[in-house]
């Protein structure tokens, strides 16, 4: 039996985009046994993984004492493939008989490419996805029920310089859910973790009551997941929950502005990002501070963003995974 151990990402978006390289890893070797380790935000986005033999959640310590403690865990294993998606110690210091281990190369080109190419030269990567069970699935069946479609929306962000406005959001809304829009009457889910109902609630109130569904800090991450298996599209600022978004199947436009979405659009064929006038590179502000600063997306446009909806919309059909 084969074992793997794979060491990826602390935050959310990051750890998502490094799916791929499990499912092509799982594909290649069936059976294999897997230890991932991760930081706690994104540790559970493992929980449903087939095979996981044990999901090491590593708490930042003092010194990078964490990574001690994951060497502790592992040196009394031989592993049959190592991947190291973090330039970690333990590149060198366990034994493995294939060794993959992120390097300092930086392309201009997504991070789904980038992290595809430490363990594959195929040129087509494999796409991100996540891994549910009964109980995720069961959970959001219940919470979307098979009654029209559903907008998702996804109105937060880690930091603020990167929230899109509510009204912006609010009106977006009201516009493809009304008469003249491609998903007249849906009903509108609102996605985020619990400590950002702050940053959502006025998206929320916007939404008529009868077609409201407020997930906001009320699911877990892979519910989330298979919530979003159920929506018609979605629309969300630069965030992990895009990622999971875009990872689900369901057609996903991301917003951006003070990122990249170069590396960071979301990835797949029914994905698409739309981003603020002002470039990338001329849009922070003398002495920018990204726990501080206001929105830097206030020069994207309701109008731009419908635009780029409409035409994710055609040419995905409305059809989602």
């Amino acid at each position: 039996m084969k074992r793997l151990l794979f060491i990826t990402a602390t935050r959310v978006g990051d750890a998502v985009l490094s799916t791929g390289i499990l499912r092509h890893l799982i594909d290649r070797n069936p059976g294999i046994r897997i230890t991932v380790a991760c930081g706690p935000a994104a540790a559970p986005l493992f929980e449903a993984l087939p095979g996981l033999d044990r999901l090491f959640v590593m708490e930042k310590k003092r010194a990078s004492l964490h990574w001690l403690d994951l060497w502790k865990a592992c040196i009394g294993h031989r592993w049959d493939i190592l991947v190291d998606l973090r330039r970690s110690p333990m590149s060198f210091t366990l034994r493995a008989i294939e060794r993959y281990r992120r390097g300092k190369r930086h392309t201009r080109e997504h991070r789904v490419r980038q992290l595809a190419a430490v363990v594959s030269r195929e040129s087509d990567p494999p796409a991100p996805m996540l891994w549910t069970n009964e109980d995720h699935r069961r959970a959001a069946a219940d919470l979307i029920a098979e009654d029209g479609p559903v907008l998702a929306l996804g109105p937060t962000a880690n930091w603020p310089a990167k929230v899109w406005r509510a009204e912006n959001f609010a009106e977006l809304m009201r516009r493809i859910t009304g008469p003249e829009g491609f998903l007249p009457d849906a009903r509108v889910a609102v996605m985020g973790g619990a400590v950002e109902r702050p940053m959502a609630q006025a998206v929320i109130d916007a939404i008529p009551a009868g077609r409201r569904i407020d997930l906001v800090g009320r699911v877990d991450l892979l519910t989330a997941y298979a919530c979003l298996r159920r929506c018609a599209f979605y629309i969300g600022n630069d965030s992990g929950l895009m990622h999971v978004a875009a990872a689900s199947g369901v057609p996903t436009l991301g917003l951006f502005g003070p990122s990249e979405d170069v590396f960071y659009a979301p990835w797949g064929e029914s994905c698409a990002a739309v981003r603020t006038r002002i470039p990338f590179e001329a849009i922070f502000p003398p002495g920018f501070d990204h726990r501080m600063s206001g929105t830097l997306m206030d020069t994207l446009s309701v109008e731009a963003a419908e635009a780029a909806a409409r035409d994710l919309w055609k040419r995905t059909a409305g059809k989602a995974t």
